[in-house]
């Protein structure tokens, strides 16, 4: 299995989740010319021209946080529960990161207007704080077990951090709490990044 990334960007939720739930796997960075390291064109393995894209290793390639992180899960048998509303709230949760939080990022990735990064930051504050609302004082999003959904929200951490976006105080525990972590410790390390 290979795991096409990006160092620090959405990809690495799906390093974590790879790592945490201890799959075998390869990692190939792409950079911004969209080459991976090795010089081959990312496009031709990736259509959409981003990362994260997962080789499963029989030539199918995965595409998309949600759909990679929910196939480790299900893969491991780690980070998801198998049926009931954990498994649904993990879900939920991912997709809201995925959907409204790293699309909000978009006006700081792109070189958007000052008025557009403060638009977007009022916006992310308001996301976090619901995220915040949901964590209270659980060790995870969930509850006391990493899922796919704290892998994510990881990254939207980190990204917050790097963009001066304020969370609410027990999202910065919860991302104190991450980077103690041996899997986030050691993607860290390998997307020199530690």
């Amino acid at each position: 299995m290979i795991l096409y990334y990006a160092p620090g960007a959405c990809s690495q939720a799906c390093h974590i989740a790879l790592v945490e739930a201890k799959l075998p796997h390869q990692l190939v960075k792409v950079g911004r010319d969209r080459r991976t390291e090795d010089g081959r064109d990312f496009n031709l393995i990736n259509a959409k021209g981003y990362t994260p894209a997962l080789d499963l290793g029989d030539g199918t390639i995965l595409t998309e946080n949600l759909a990679i992180l929910a196939w480790i899960a299900d893969s491991s048998g780690k980070l998801l529960a198998k049926d009931g509303l954990e498994r649904w709230r993990a879900l939920e949760a991912t997709a809201f990161m995925t959907s409204e939080i790293h699309r909000g990022f978009t006006p700081f990735f792109r070189d958007g207007t000052e008025q557009e990064k403060e638009k977007a930051r009022q916006s992310l504050i308001t996301r976090f704080s619901t995220l915040s609302e949901q964590l209270g004082e659980k060790q995870f999003l969930i509850g006391e077990q990493m899922t796919i959904a704290d892998c994510y929200l990881f990254v939207m951490l980190a990204w917050a951090g790097m963009m001066g976006v304020p969370v609410p105080g027990p999202l910065n525990d919860c991302l104190t709490r991450m980077k103690s972590l041996p899997s986030v410790s050691t993607v860290l390390a390998a997307e020199g990044l530690a």
